[in-house]
Order: C-alpha cells, then structure tokens, then sequence
C-alpha cells in the first residue's frame, strides 16, 4: 500500500492497494470516520469486488483499473445527488478515450451508468476500419454493446446533515481477449482491445481520470452539469430496450437531465411516455427490431 495527500487539493487522500477486499467498503469506513471529500482507494485486485444488484466484479491482478470515490455531498440536493456518478461516468469515458487513442464519442453510456463500447455500428468507422457502405450496413444489424466498465453509487444519510457517497467504477484496461472469461467473453470488451491491441497503463488512465473528475466535480459544484455530453454519450437513445423488470422491449426515446431517469415510450403513459427511476437496462438493439 502506498498513500498520498492526493493528486491536487481537491483530493484529500488517496490510497494505493495491490489487493484488497473492496474499495468500496474502504472508502465508506473513511467517510463514517470522517474523512473530508474527496477521497479515493485504488486496488490492483480485488476479492469482493462488487457491481450492481448483489453481483460480483472480478479481475486479474493489473487487467483493470479498479477505485473507489468518497464524497460528502452538501453541496448538492439530495434528489440531484445522481448526478455525481453521472460526470464520474463522464470523466472516465474522456479519460479512455485519451489514453487508448479512441475517437471522441467512442466510449458510450448505458443507462444508468455503464460504460459500453458499441461492437457493431459507427466506432469501426470512426476508427478507419470500414467503408461508409460498410459501416451502414453493419449500423442496419441489431446493435451489440460490449460493457467496458461498471460504476456502483452507494449512498448514506441522503437529506440529512451528513450524507455520504461512495462511487465505485471498474474499467477493463490492459486486458487482453484471450483472458477473458468464457462465460463473459460475448459482452465484455477492454481498452486495451478497444484500441487494436494498445497497451494501456493504469496509472497513466488514473491520472488522466482524476484530473477529469476534478474538473467536472468542480464544475457540478457551481451548478454546471454537463447535460450535453451525458445525453450524447447515452447508447439506449432511439433504440428498443429491455428493462430487468419486464420482458417485453421498449422504446427508449432518451434521459431526463432533471431527474436522471430514462425516458420510454409507453402508449398507456400520458403523453405516450412514461419515466424509469429504478432498475437498468438488461438488453439494448435498435429500435423497431425484433
């Protein structure tokens, strides 16, 4: 372990793990023990990595970038508090996008929060690999995201005088194909994969992360939110969507900046639509195909 005052004033200590349990878990001790925001645990390895609803996050030793944020969000309301993992999010795609030489808008946004990189669609032709016919062609099959990274918010104390946050964000780095595992192989992809075979250092994606977050905390702290970029980078727009809580697809007509939620198409709603605040997407294709 190795420990810092953090990479800039914003950052009031950052922590450094070749293996622990979770970040999670370690962040939210400092928290409840006092620790000022914005503070940060990093690990090499994790043994009881976590992702949304109970699930489990796992990686080799160095394949991924794997950290935890702790906040104290006084300075935001409660019901806009979403937003703090949002421009994580936001920070995370600008940082991976740099440091493995992907086009802007390559990273992509699953609602609410994963990261995603489209495995047919445009990025093949951003990145030069096909023809304008081609790439068309491709955009005519049903769309298929590879997940890159995973955020996890963890809330206390919402509304009250002491409210905490913890974010915790795994990102698929330096991992290369032949190493995922089997039964993941088909969903996932890694920046290193990404980007045609480029070795990706994570403490060069850490650095690049961190300065982001403490431009956009900063910015968010002022009032300013990136409206723009989080609905651009959202993948689920104008395609048919499967929520966990239904097996029937949906129209996802876009995101609510106020609230955060996904906006989709429902002929019983008024106005045909209807806002989901909880769950997340399971299945994404375009829209209108079965």
């Amino acid at each position: 372990m190795t420990v810092s005052a953090g990479t800039s004033p914003a950052f009031s200590r950052v922590e450094r793990y070749d293996r622990i349990g979770s970040t999670n878990d370690v962040v939210r001790d400092w928290l409840a023990a006092g620790v000022a925001e914005i503070c940060v645990a990093v690990a090499g390895e994790q043994t009881a990595g976590r992702g949304r609803k109970g699930r489990t996050w796992t990686a080799p030793p160095g394949a991924a970038l794997l950290l935890s944020l702790g906040f104290r969000p006084t300075w935001i309301a409660a019901d806009r508090t979403w937003r703090i993992p949002a421009v994580i999010a936001l920070a995370m795609a600008d940082a991976a996008e740099e440091v493995a030489g992907l086009p802007i808008g390559a990273v992509r946004l699953k609602w609410p929060n994963d990261l995603v990189i489209e495995a047919a669609g445009p990025l093949a032709l951003l990145i030069g690999e096909q023809t304008p016919e081609e790439a068309a062609a491709r955009f005519a099959a049903p769309v298929e995201l590879r997940k890159l990274a995973g955020i996890l918010g963890e809330t206390q104390g919402l509304g009250s005088d002491d409210p905490r946050l913890v974010v915790g964000i795994g990102i698929n780095g330096d991992w290369a194909a032949p190493d995922f595992p089997p039964e993941l192989a088909g969903a996932m992809t890694s920046l290193r994969e990404a980007s045609g075979g480029r070795p990706i250092n994570p403490e060069t994606l850490l650095d690049a992360f961190l300065e982001r977050v403490e431009m956009r905390i900063e910015a968010l702290r002022e009032g300013v939110f990136d409206v723009g970029g989080w609905i651009e980078r959202q993948a689920t727009t104008g395609r048919s969507v499967t929520l966990d809580d239904s097996v029937e697809p949906v129209d996802a007509l876009g995101v609510d900046a106020t609230t955060g939620a996904l906006v989709v198409a429902d002929p019983a709603a008024p106005g045909g639509e209807r806002h989901v605040h909880a769950g997340e997407v399971t299945r994404v294709r375009l829209a209108g195909r079965v």
